[in-house]
Parts: C-alpha cells; sequence; structure tokens
C-alpha cells in the first residue's frame, strides 16, 4: 500500500469515527436531556420587600393580565456602583410620561442575581422612595446567569409590554420611544394609549448597535475583532438569522411574546438572547431591530476572550441540542 493510499484509508476511517461518537455523543445527550426548561425557583423568590410596610408581598405571573402600561426588568449583578445612574435615568423618564398621560403606568423590576455587594440594599432604597408599585426587587437567594435573571424578571411583570434594560445604563433610556414607535409599527397599536391591545400582539424590537460596528473596530484589538466576527458567523450559521446585532442588553416585548418565548428559554448565561430570539423565529413572532445609542461604562463583567468562547461552545449546544431534538419550543397560544 502506497502512502497516499494510507492517507485516504486514515481519513476514511477518522471521519467514520468522528461521525460514530458524534451520533453516540448526540444520542447520549437526547436521552439526559429534558425537552423544556425546569424553572428553578426558592420560595423566598416568589414575593418581594415592601420597605414601608414591612411586609413581604407576592410577584404576579405572566400568564396574569396586565396591569401597567410597562414593565422594565433590570437584571443586576454586584451593580451598587453603576445602578443608580441608569435608575435615575429611567424614572425621570417615565414620571416625564406619566406627567404627559397622567393613567400612563410603569414598573422597575431590579432582579439581584445573587449580587455580594450592597445591591439589593441601593435598590429597596429605591422601592422605599417611590413605592412597590413602582419599583420592585427580585433577589436571587443564588446566581443564575443574566439569562436567568432576565427570565425570572420577566415572568414576575405586569407589564402590557415589557423591556429588559441593562443595570450599567450603556442604552440611552429615552430610545425606548424608538423601540414603541417601531412596535406601533409593527402592531398597530399605541403602546402608550392602547396597553390591552398590544398585551395581546406579538412582537420583539431589539435595540442594536449595528449602526456603530465601524467606530468600535477602531478601538478593538485585531484579536478581539476576529473573535467578534468569529461570533457573529456562528450566530448567523448555527441560530438567528437576520438580525445584526444579537447581544444588546435593550430589548422590548409585548407580553403574549414575551410569555411565548421566555417559557422555552434553556441558556441561563451571556448566550440566553441568541437562544431567546432564535425561539421567537422559530415561533413566527415578529422581530425588528432598531439602531439606538449605546456608550460603553466601566466595570463591565463579561471578560471578552473567555465570554466569547464560552458564548460560541453556547452557540454549537443550542445548534445541536434543538437539531436532535433534545430541546423543544413549547407551543403556547
Amino acid at each position: 500500500m502506497d502512502f497516499i493510499s494510507i492517507i485516504i484509508t486514515f481519513i476514511v476511517y477518522g471521519v467514520l469515527a468522528a461521525a460514530s461518537l458524534f451520533i453516540i455523543l448526540s444520542a447520549i445527550i437526547y436521552m439526559t436531556t429534558n425537552p423544556y426548561p425546569l424553572m428553578e425557583r426558592f420560595k423566598d423568590e416568589e414575593t418581594f420587600n415592601d420597605p414601608r410596610s414591612k411586609s413581604k408581598q407576592k410577584f404576579p405571573n405572566i400568564h396574569d393580565r396586565h396591569s401597567v402600561h410597562l414593565s422594565v426588568v433590570v437584571p443586576a449583578y454586584n451593580e451598587e456602583e453603576r445602578l443608580s445612574p441608569m435608575l435615575d435615568e429611567t424614572i425621570e423618564f417615565l414620571e416625564k410620561r406619566i406627567k404627559d398621560n397622567p393613567s400612563y403606568k410603569y414598573e422597575i423590576i431590579v432582579v439581584s442575581d445573587g449580587s455580594k455587594d450592597n445591591t439589593v440594599k441601593l435598590a429597596e432604597s429605591y422601592v422605599e422612595k417611590y413605592g412597590c408599585d413602582k419599583l420592585r426587587c427580585l433577589d436571587l437567594i443564588k446566581n443564575r446567569g443574566k439569562g436567568g435573571a432576565v427570565k425570572l424578571g420577566i415572568l414576575s411583570s405586569r407589564g402590557a409590554s415589557i423591556l429588559f434594560a441593562d443595570a450599567d445604563g450603556a442604552s440611552k433610556f429615552e430610545d425606548l420611544s424608538k423601540l414603541e414607535a417601531a412596535l406601533k409599527t409593527i402592531t398597530k397599536y399605541d403602546p402608550i394609549n392602547q396597553p390591552d391591545e398590544i398585551s395581546q400582539s406579538e412582537a420583539v424590537i431589539i435595540g442594536s448597535r449595528a449602526h456603530l460596528e465601524k467606530e468600535s473596530l477602531a478601538k478593538r484589538s485585531i484579536f478581539r475583532n476576529i473573535l467578534m466576527y468569529g461570533f457573529h458567523f456562528l450566530v448567523w450559521l448555527f441560530t438567528v438569522k437576520g438580525i445584526k446585532d444579537t447581544q444588546c442588553g435593550f430589548k422590548l416585548f409585548t407580553r403574549k411574546a414575551a410569555d411565548r418565548a421566555f417559557q422555552s428559554l434553556h441558556v441561563n448565561r451571556w448566550a440566553f438572547d441568541v437562544e431567546l430570539l432564535y425561539i421567537a423565529q422559530k415561533l413566527n413572532i415578529p422581530i425588528v431591530e432598531i439602531p439606538i445609542r449605546w456608550t460603553e461604562i466601566e466595570g463591565s463583567k463579561v471578560t471578552p476572550v473567555i465570554s466569547w468562547i464560552q458564548m460560541g461552545c453556547d452557540l454549537g449546544l443550542i445548534w445541536l441540542k434543538y437539531k436532535i431534538g433534545a430541546w423543544k419550543i413549547k407551543q403556547i397560544e
């Protein structure tokens, strides 16, 4: 047997061995994976503190009828340094809206994701100042990851429309108006004046930083740019099509869309946005991407190289588990 024949034989057996291993691993994953997410929630996480009455109140459920126009869910892990400016900006914008529309109601839910610092104490000082009808703190006993924190906050909300926004305040909150304008275009209903109709409609409006990409490229190292492009390629290849920025922490959902999409969310860490949008696309929920203003804020919890590698692995698992049917999407009407 000549050298070329040996190489070809080696490649053939190598491919067969890899294929066999892939089939075995897929079978193991399929047999050991729950097709629908199991939501872990401790008893104490079902209630929030009312500092004024010194009592505990029970959070509502996403299946309940909406009772406010807008819920703002803010996942926060050790954010005592960055949370105040974000809350001040958010409250100022929403209180001004109330002056213009006295019947308008909102709530902000700060989800402390097992924080070790004074995040909860800070959040509850705002609850005491503004009242628990406008602000609530969901204190998670143990860290779930950003996706887990957002999910539990969404499922505890009262809004006809629900926004999740990062605690660092990197997104300009008043750009909510841009997202709401897009929501009105898609649903034909006004989020401010027609909450009943908005609640029963389906749409996801996501803030996007894609228009800022050229400026960001110039500031990043070549290695980080390669990782970023690699991540975007994997997102396009394995999961979400047609979305330029899946990771921006400024996304608006109608109540019905949030209910349907988050019920099937498995990923609790940084790649949860990708799975969430993948689920929405599979459920044929309209998704619109809107450019927003965004500023880099110091103190990010994301370690670029490690986080992108982890997210790349998560993307592969998302693709594989849905492809082999280990994960399924709940069909909620």
